[in-house]
């Protein structure tokens, strides 16, 4: 079984990106806004939820490798 360790602010990160990602696509999918408003709302939290996991991932990443080796 791998494990990687994740402290708790790391956790609380991905838990936000997570969260911006899902608001994005949710803003992109309702009819509530204008379709300027949520156009421009859900794009914007589209990108920063998909751009800030690519590091976040990397990160998780190599701690599975850190753990594997030891």
């Amino acid at each position: 079984m791998k494990k990687a360790s994740v402290s708790l602010p790391e956790l609380f990160l991905m838990a936000g990106t997570r969260v911006a990602l899902g608001m994005g696509i949710g803003l992109l999918l309702s009819e509530r806004l204008s379709r300027e408003a949520r156009r421009g709302a859900g794009c914007a939290l589209l990108g920063v939820g998909a751009l800030t996991t690519i590091p976040l991932a990397m990160d998780l990443i190599g701690n599975f490798r850190e753990t594997a080796e030891e």
